[in-house]
């Protein structure tokens, strides 16, 4: 695995916040990013945002392409497809993209929110996830999960790296290697791998965790794995 590979990666969900800052690290880390939404007007518009945004960045080399398109035409052009929509609707999107022979990374976070805050959603009996569910429905595409508790605010605001770790889980050691990769576009160094897909059950509610971090100290926390050494 190295990080310097450069990958062309639609982001399904890319005029929302978490994929537009995600769209922005990857492009800014020199990746070509195509925006998707379901209406391809609204998705080339926040490109060009990005873009604009990009254009007030400095970094070690230069920026990748960004672009939009609607979800399909999005997925067709790319290789590796990030997901980053709400949890409400994924499964009916995620069986209507062109998936097959894809890598796809999961950002998606099931969460529930009442009086008491943020909490996350049981998932097939406790027995499934978000990640997982993309998998059963693109039996053909590789799924990993990657990027659930990476803040959108420090995604789009933040000067320079987010001083945090990205984990990922998946079954498939190469596709959990892209993801590791891209991670570096966000932190300044690879991803962890955090073990099997199944692992993101544990993954995607714990944002639920960090939210309510956020709401008492006023903060954009993120997780850092310590023991590691460095690099990764």
């Amino acid at each position: 695995m190295t990080s310097e590979e450069k990958y062309r990666v639609a982001v399904i969900g890319g005029t929302g916040p978490q994929g537009k800052g995600l769209g922005y690290r990857f492009a800014r880390g020199g990746h070509d990013v195509v925006l998707g939404s379901r209406a391809a007007e609204k998705a080339e518009g926040i490109a060009a945002e990005v873009r604009d945004h990009l254009g007030g960045t400095t970094g070690a080399g230069p920026v990748g392409s960004v672009s939009g398109a609607s979800n399909a035409d999005a997925v067709a052009q790319c290789d590796v497809v990030l997901l980053a929509v709400p949890y409400d609707g994924h499964d009916e999107l995620v069986a209507s993209l062109p998936l097959a022979g894809k890598t796809v990374i999961s950002c998606v976070n099931p969460l529930a929110f009442d009086k008491r805050g943020a909490h996350g959603r049981v998932i097939n009996g406790g027995e499934g996830s978000a990640a997982e569910s993309a998998q059963e429905l693109a039996p053909e595409a590789t799924v990993v999960g990657a990027f659930h508790n990476v803040s959108a605010v420090g995604l789009w605001e933040e000067p320079g790296f987010l001083d945090e770790d990205v984990i990922v889980v998946g079954d498939v050691v190469e596709a959990k290697q892209v993801a590791m990769a891209l991670a570096a576009s966000v932190t300044g160094r690879v991803g962890i791998d955090g073990g099997k897909l199944r692992l993101a059950r544990q993954l995607e509610p714990f944002t639920a965790v960090l939210i309510s971090i956020n709401r008492k100290y006023k903060v954009h926390s993120g997780l850092r794995i310590t023991g590691l050494g460095e690099p990764h």
